[in-house]
């Protein structure tokens, strides 16, 4: 489904000030919160729409992003298969076929109901109370990767009780989740029993250069007032190694520009999001005589109409 225009979900003008984007905000918010609407699945559906405006428009450098790239810009195309700003390329179930390998990711939800809790302690429950074997213990460990391993996937050993097991860890995956390995933990305690499973967290190394936002990378580059001026070519490092992007003249600070392609994977068929470059104009603390006289000179032509 197309996203709308966040500036129409909320009702203001693409030159809104914070204020009214505020304002708009909590009128909104009010009409359509769950508390006031409860069982109404489109004000419920309208809520979420207003918040993920909101939080886009309220923010200033996602605004930015958002009013020169749009939705891409932010992490929630219409295309992206994520379903949100931050996405989740691991589908909704959790479930997701690497080369031939089976992984649960494990968001961090809920676990099961009352039934489950009762088997693991009894060995039984569930399927309308049936009696089933008890499940073997869960293992959990944790893997840390490197900012670029989680972009691009790798192998990692995990070491559960002395038994070293190869995980492949797809591209993409992000700090925090957890792979779920099935029948990878404890033995059955019973005969007839399943094994546990295996859980590994997944643990991401910051870089020293690069962020991310969902399928976005975004870094920033400095450059002098007088290149942002007169325009200029830049050296970008980016996962895939540096490249040269040019800075046309005229360039404000606080620009962003967008290098597509060399952002996190999220499809099979490696489609990539966007790497988003914000530049930040430099201005010199010590000037020699001479570069103030130019500059003064700058003004002057200036204040005479020379320049626009």
């Amino acid at each position: 489904m197309t996203k709308r225009d966040y500036y129409e979900v909320l009702g203001v003008s693409k030159n809104a000030s914070d204020d009214e984007i505020k304002k708009a905000y909590r009128k909104l918010a009010i009409k359509y919160h769950p508390d006031k609407n409860p069982g109404n699945k489109e004000a419920e559906e309208k809520f979420k729409e207003i918040s993920e405006a909101h939080e886009v428009l309220s923010d200033k450098q996602k605004r930015a992003r958002y009013d020169q790239f749009g939705h891409a810009g932010v992490g929630g195309s219409s295309g992206n298969p994520f379903g949100g700003a931050s996405g989740n390329p691991f589908g909704q179930n959790g479930n997701f076929n690497f080369n031939g390998q089976e992984f649960h990711f494990d968001f961090g939800g809920a676990g099961g109901g009352l039934d489950d809790i009762l088997g693991s302690l009894f060995g039984f429950g569930g399927m309308g109370g049936r009696h089933r074997p008890m499940r073997g213990a869960d293992y959990r460990t944790s893997v840390t990767l490197d900012f670029k391993e989680a972009i691009f996937g790798t192998t990692k050993s995990v070491n559960i009780e002395g038994k070293s097991i190869k995980l492949k860890i797809p591209a993409g995956i992000d700090d925090g989740m957890s792979i779920r390995l099935q029948g990878r933990g404890g033995p059955a305690p019973t005969e007839g029993g399943q094994k546990g499973d295996l859980y590994v967290v997944v643990h991401v190394k910051p870089d020293k250069n690069l962020t991310r936002d969902g399928i976005i990378i975004l870094s920033e580059e400095k450059i002098s007032m007088v290149d942002a001026a007169l325009g200029t070519e830049i050296e970008v490092q980016t996962v895939d190694g540096p490249i040269t992007m040019k800075v046309p003249a005229g360039t404000q600070p606080g620009t962003p520009f967008k290098l597509s392609g060399h952002g996190v994977p999220f499809r099979a068929d490696g489609d990539r999001g966007p790497h988003i470059v914000t530049v930040i104009v430099e201005t010199p603390k010590n000037l020699s005589r001479k570069q103030k006289e130019l500059l003064e000179e700058f003004r002057n032509a200036k204040k005479r109409g020379l320049f626009r």
